[in-house]
């Protein structure tokens, strides 16, 4: 469902019909070359930039209403909301009759993100064991590069569709949308929410549905004692921003804003109207755009299958890399051949869309998932709901800064906005060598030894002989529970 909106906006902005109808100037110098400035500026207009941006400036809002909800009526009602806010934002903007309705319609579907990106990741990581809580969490990610994927090829289908095709594209979000509806009617809501609102029995039985075994005491003591200390909690944003705090609430603000700055909406927010600059036809930037969509998702693939063996750390530290030689093989080549006027050799251009690959296939592995696990794996359950949505209000005020900025950025930066990602790349990769450790196989209510045993963090995180000996005597024994109960079950 956000995959989708995140997709279809690009390719409908690069529609004749839906051009005309709503953008004219816009309009006009794509097709009848009334552009002084050339290829960088064809799109550089607010209006269709807000078009996109929308919906993340009242995603960034509603995350903070988001956060009420989960904490006080659970996760799976807060998913109830994003569904039916999605519903209704999807039929204003397929029946828009003026750019008004449309941008009504492109809000409701930035509640529905703020709702949802609060709700899923949280669901996510309550409910995985911790061995798979990586993979399982990156099934969010998946999902959303499905959705962009989706939207791709629905681009390229009913952009032939002229002049209403946009009208069905924007139409067919109904569908995820719908299909969240219904799943968040039928999904338990997860232990640990269940306890933090007191219902301990249904608490319980729900953990023991979900691990497959009534052996879950320790687990459940686990999650009692953490309960315990969240409700002593009466003021989670307040909590948040405290200092032993300060390392879960930095990286997760740094991983969301390093994550926009690697310029990968751009790409995919306007990968048609991005290769239309480089001089791609209507149907081949389309084309070049499913392809881009097909690695994300592929490589979102690769995440889920090795992100739990593999570890979080070197994947954002390989991916940095990778990222950076794509990037700046992108930016050599449009500035020394991709003049205001003319298109790029079809060599070139064929270069560009390969390094537009290599990097999206790097963001898709690592930075893309990673984002979103590493902040809702790490914060302690009394300011879990609290810290999730900042990580989303960060995210979503990035995305839209980079949804309403890029058109303008290129009209005036040409070729340089790449360089300036490219840039940002390094930073953010430095920024993981030094400061973000290694989480996985490490239980969520169990990450507070990780920041006391960190170089730097444990400035922030008073060091407890006691309390670190106790976590690892616990996690000990809980990890030979789980290992027995699975090989009990026949589960290697």
């Amino acid at each position: 469902m956000f995959g989708y909106d995140v997709g279809i906006s690009g390719g409908v902005t690069s529609m004749n019909g839906f051009l005309q109808k709503f953008f004219p100037e816009v309009y006009n110098r794509k097709n009848l070359g009334n552009n002084a400035q050339g290829n960088y500026c064809k799109y550089d207009n607010q209006k269709l930039q807000a078009f996109t941006s929308s919906l993340y400036i009242s995603g960034l809002l509603a995350t903070f209403v988001a956060s009420w909800t989960s904490r006080r009526y659970g996760r799976r009602v807060t998913m109830q909301i994003a569904s039916a806010a999605f519903i209704i934002g999807t039929t204003l903007c397929a029946a828009a009759q003026n750019i008004v309705m449309l941008i009504l319609g492109r809000v409701l579907l930035g509640i529905g993100v703020g709702f949802a990106n609060q709700a899923v990741p949280l669901f996510l990581s309550e409910m995985a064991p911790y061995k798979l809580r990586g993979a399982l969490n990156i099934l969010f990610q998946l999902a959303v590069t499905i959705g962009i994927l989706a939207a791709n090829l629905v681009n390229f289908g009913t952009e032939k569709i002229d002049p209403w095709g946009w009208r069905l594209a924007l139409g067919l979000a109904g569908v995820p949308a719908s299909l969240l509806a219904i799943g968040s009617v039928l999904v338990l809501d997860t232990p640990n929410s269940l306890i933090e609102r007191g219902h301990l029995e249904e608490g319980r039985r729900v953990l023991e549905k979900v691990r497959g075994t009534k052996e879950v005491d320790a687990e459940y003591e686990d999650m009692l004692a953490a309960s315990e200390v969240a409700k002593a909690v009466k003021h989670p944003f307040r909590n948040v921003i405290q200092r032993r705090n300060r390392p879960q609430l930095t990286i997760a603000i740094v991983l969301q804003i390093a994550q926009q700055l690697t310029g990968i909406n751009a790409i995919m927010f306007y990968a048609p109207v991005l290769f239309q600059t480089l001089g791609f036809g209507s149907s081949a930037s389309l084309y070049s755009a499913v392809i881009t969509g097909t690695v994300n998702v592929l490589s979102t693939m690769v995440a889920v299958a090795i992100v739990d063996k593999v570890g979080r750390r070197k994947l954002l530290l390989e991916s940095g890399v990778q990222m950076l030689v794509a990037m700046v093989t992108i930016s050599f080549i449009l500035g020394f051949q991709l003049k205001d006027t003319g298109t790029l050799p079809s060599a070139s251009a064929i270069v560009v869309v390969i390094a537009i690959c290599v990097f999206v296939s790097g963001f898709a592995w690592s930075w893309g998932p990673l984002g979103w696990l590493i902040p809702s794996e790490t914060f302690p359950l009394e300011t879990r709901s609290a810290g999730q949505s900042i990580t989303v209000c960060t995210n979503l005020l990035f995305t839209f800064l980079i949804a309403q900025l890029f058109l303008s950025m290129l009209c005036s930066m040409k070729f340089y906005i790449f360089v300036f990602f490219s840039a940002c790349i390094v930073c953010m990769t430095l920024f993981t060598l030094f400061f973000i450790p290694e989480t996985k196989n490490i239980p969520i209510e169990e990450m507070q030894g990780l920041w006391a045993s960190h170089w730097y963090w444990k400035r922030f995180v008073p060091n407890d002989p006691v309390l670190e000996q106790e976590l690892k005597m616990r996690g000990s024994s809980l990890e030979r529970q789980r290992d027995e109960e699975m090989a009990n079950r026949g589960v290697a």
